[in-house]
């Protein structure tokens, strides 16, 4: 369980993330990407790539 009192840090990424990545891939992008300890009483947040939905009618 999340515990926001005990969080020092919030990191948010700008650009998406492939979520699909296991939690092992999250937590090697933020020790090799961010160079953060993924361990830290800190958040971080992946942001997810959002396409545009289209609805084509003839």
């Amino acid at each position: 369980m999340l515990n926001i009192n005990c969080i020092e840090h919030v990191y948010l990424t700008l650009e998406a993330t492939d979520l699909r990545k296991s939690i092992d891939g999250l937590v090697a992008l933020s020790q090799e990407s961010f160079n953060l300890d993924p361990f830290s009483s800190s958040l971080f947040v992946y942001k997810k790539r959002m396409y545009a939905s289209t609805n084509l009618k003839s």
